[in-house]
């Protein structure tokens, strides 16, 4: 698409594989700019809406939250490449720290699984017994 494309807010969205609401919704978060609405007409966006919502899902995708998105969108077209790599680089150490956090659970299911697995079935159930049981780690 050339940038003096003028395009409707419904292309728009299927240019962008979003719905309308989406991009309302971006417009009221201030990721994307209402265009003004002629006396009469309708509100015409330009090619550069359609990169700019492509951006903003990707970087949804990479685990960017909308308020990290629109810092991302600031630092846009400067030379911000510093503080983009902080700012991935961030975002990198939370995800890592998720995935840590996420194998620990999983090793404690799969052992509580486990228990399940090899007791009677009958009696006691030993995940709700694990789930039930204190310990002076617990903050709650």
């Amino acid at each position: 698409m050339s940038e003096h494309v003028q395009l409707s807010i419904g292309q728009v969205a299927k240019a962008a594989n979003v719905n309308v609401e989406t991009i309302r919704y971006y417009q009221r978060r201030g990721l994307l700019a209402e265009p003004a609405k002629p006396l009469g007409g309708h509100r015409r966006y330009s090619d550069q809406e359609v990169s700019k919502l492509r951006f903003i899902k990707r970087a949804q995708v990479l685990g960017f939250t909308l308020k990290e998105i629109e810092n991302l969108l600031k630092l846009d077209g400067g030379n911000c490449c510093s503080e983009t790599h902080d700012l991935a680089v961030h975002k990198l150490e939370l995800i890592e720290a998720k995935m840590a956090d996420l194998a620990a659970m999983r090793a404690v299911l799969t052992g509580l699984v486990r228990q399940c697995d090899i007791g009677d079935k009958q009696g006691e159930c030993p995940i709700i017994h694990a789930l039930l049981q204190t310990d002076d780690h617990d903050e709650t």
